[in-house]
C-alpha cells in the first residue's frame, strides 16, 4: 500500500527504488475521525504528512474566533511541507479532517531532510511545491480582492473538481465532506451566500447538490 501511494504521487517520482523503500521504511500511518484535528496552530512542525484517504482542510482562525479555510486537500497530495525548509518550525495553520476516516502518513521532518540532502532533485521538488502553495494562496488572494462572491464560489466548484472530479458521461460528479460553511470560510462570503448560489446554479440547471456531492453539467461551461 505505501509503495502504490508513493508511486502515484509525482511528487516522489525523483527517487529511486532504494529511496522508494527508505522511505516506505519510515512512513507511519494514522487515522483521523470526521473533525480530528491532524496538528494544531502553535504545534511543532515535526512530520511531513501524505494524505490516502479522505480529505483534510488547512486553515487558521482569525482574531475574531472566525475560521479561515486556505485548502482543501483530497487524496494522494502531500501537506506540512514548510516544515522541511525551517529550522524550529510551528505550524502557523491547522489541519482539520473532514472525513468520517481519514487516513494519512507522516514522515519525521529530520528523515526527509536527510533524503533532500541525498537527492537534489527531491529537494528541488519540494522547493517548486512550496512555490505552487504560495501562487495558489496568491490566487485566492486575488480571488477575494477582484471576483465577487458568485465567481469564488464557481471557482472553489471548479478547482475542486478539477483535482478530483470524476467524470460520468458528459458530466463531472464531484464528492466531498464539506459543509456550506466550510466553503464560506474558503471563499470570504457567508453560508447563506453560498447557499443562495447553488440553489441559483441548481435552478439553471448548471448543477445538481446533495449534502455530500455536486454534479457539474458542464464544467467548461460553468467556468
Amino acid at each position: 500500500m505505501k509503495h502504490e501511494i508513493l508511486d502515484s504521487i509525482p511528487f516522489f517520482s525523483v527517487l529511486e527504488k532504494d529511496e522508494l523503500a527508505t522511505l516506505a521504511l519510515h512512513m507511519e500511518f494514522h487515522l483521523a475521525p470526521k473533525h480530528g484535528l491532524i496538528y494544531t496552530e502553535g504545534e511543532v512542525a515535526d512530520y511531513f504528512y501524505i494524505l490516502s484517504e479522505g480529505s483534510i482542510k488547512i486553515g487558521t482562525h482569525h482574531e475574531d474566533g472566525r475560521e479561515v479555510i486556505k485548502q482543501v486537500l483530497h487524496p494522494r497530495m502531500v501537506f506540512g511541507e514548510f516544515a522541511l525548509i525551517g529550522q524550529n518550525e510551528v505550524h502557523h495553520n491547522f489541519a482539520m479532517a473532514l472525513s468520517p476516516a481519514t487516513g494519512y502518513y507522516r514522515i519525521r521532518v529530520d528523515i526527509f531532510r536527510q533524503m533532500m540532502d541525498k537527492n537534489p532533485q527531491l529537494t528541488m521538488g519540494v522547493v517548486s511545491l512550496i512555490g505552487l502553495k504560495l501562487r495558489q494562496t496568491e490566487n485566492q488572494l486575488e480571488s477575494l480582492i477582484f471576483k465577487d462572491a458568485r465567481a469564488r464560489i464557481i471557482d472553489f466548484i471548479i478547482e475542486n473538481a478539477n483535482q478530483c472530479g470524476r467524470q460520468v458521461g458528459l458530466e463531472t460528479l464531484l464528492k466531498h465532506s464539506l459543509t456550506q460553511q466550510d466553503i464560506a470560510n474558503y471563499t470570504g462570503t457567508s453560508r447563506q451566500t453560498v447557499t443562495a448560489v447553488l440553489n441559483d446554479l441548481r435552478k439553471t440547471n448548471k448543477i445538481y447538490f446533495t449534502r455530500s456531492s455536486i454534479l457539474i453539467r458542464d464544467l467548461a461551461a460553468l467556468a
